[in-house]
């Protein structure tokens, strides 16, 4: 009895094989291994896409910094569009291998193409400024710029905008068709610049002693360049004062620190040396007939 139980079992058991057998013969024959064979294919591609790009992004960023040509600003900008770039050859790709037929639609990129063109119009152009602002290079990543009503040090910059740091410590992210749009004033591009400065005294005032105390201010200041020579000279006549123009040449990091220093340090060494910064002041000259109407 127990015999028989045992081969019946065993009849089960291989007829369960034998069904999953069947199963999995039936399953090749049907084309799923051909799916399961291109499913494996297009994520190979993707991981050996993915690590080539990666590769290839580390050898151009090692390429540009060694070059004197191309700064960090059109490095950052050259690679992001390659990366974009292969991306599209990779999508290329596993469609072909999809097996679809990209004719038709590279013939319908051009009506989609135009269609495109208007509804994304603001896009291309922020994309096409930016290829202009990394060709003629106006700027570089740690520049201190300003465009239009808009200035900051520049952080970053891709594809479609650029980013500002303020002197207040706001991050403002300017599109590059509205940079490229203005005037764009670099005050980082070279290693000099000329602080502005101006200082009233009355025509009471003693003009040569009042320029010494100012040339002897700004001997004081280590931040000021000795080449060129700090133009220190009368500039205006005005109503009530006489104005002098102060022009120190100073590194740009080191501008607005010789700027406020100046104006504490003048208005003290002005009051220690006498010399009197005026008040807007009008004088008023009444004739005496017209005093002498009024009182009878």
């Amino acid at each position: 009895m127990e015999e028989t139980v045992v081969v019946a079992q065993q009849a089960a058991e291989k007829g369960l094989f034998a069904q999953w057998g069947e199963m999995i013969s039936s399953w090749f024959n049907t084309g799923s291994l051909d799916v399961l064979l291109k499913i494996l294919g297009i994520v190979l591609i993707l991981v050996i896409g993915k690590i080539a790009l990666m590769v290839l992004k580390q050898l151009l960023r090692k390429a540009f910094k060694q070059s004197k040509k191309i700064n960090d600003l059109m490095a950052t900008f050259l690679v992001r569009v390659i990366s974009a770039l292969g991306w599209i050859v990779i999508l290329l790709i596993i469609v072909d291998q999809l097996g679809i037929n990209l004719a038709p639609i590279i013939a319908g990129l051009g009506v989609t193409g135009f269609i495109l063109g208007f509804a994304f119009q603001e896009t291309i152009g922020n994309l096409l400024a930016g290829v202009m602002i990394i060709l003629n290079s106006p700027f570089r990543i740690g520049d201190y710029i300003e465009a239009g009503s808009l200035n900051g040090t520049v952080r970053e910059m891709d594809m479609m905008c650029v980013t500002l740091a303020t002197p207040d410590n706001k991050r403002v992210i300017v599109a590059n068709k509205i940079v490229w749009a203005n005037a764009i004033i670099n005050y980082s591009f070279t290693e000099t610049r000329r602080v502005e400065m101006g200082v009233s005294i009355s025509y009471d005032s003693d003009i040569p002693k009042a320029k010494a105390v100012i040339r002897s201010i700004l001997d004081s200041y280590p931040e000021i360049l000795p080449e060129p020579i700090p133009s220190v000279e009368v500039n205006k006549l005005n109503n009530s004062s006489v104005d002098i123009v102060v022009r120190p040449w100073t590194k740009p990091a080191d501008y607005w620190a010789v700027y406020f220093r100046f104006q504490q340090d003048v208005l003290e060494k002005f009051r220690k040396e006498g010399i009197s910064i005026p008040f807007p002041q009008m004088d008023v000259h009444l004739a005496e007939n017209l005093i002498s109407s009024k009182t009878t």
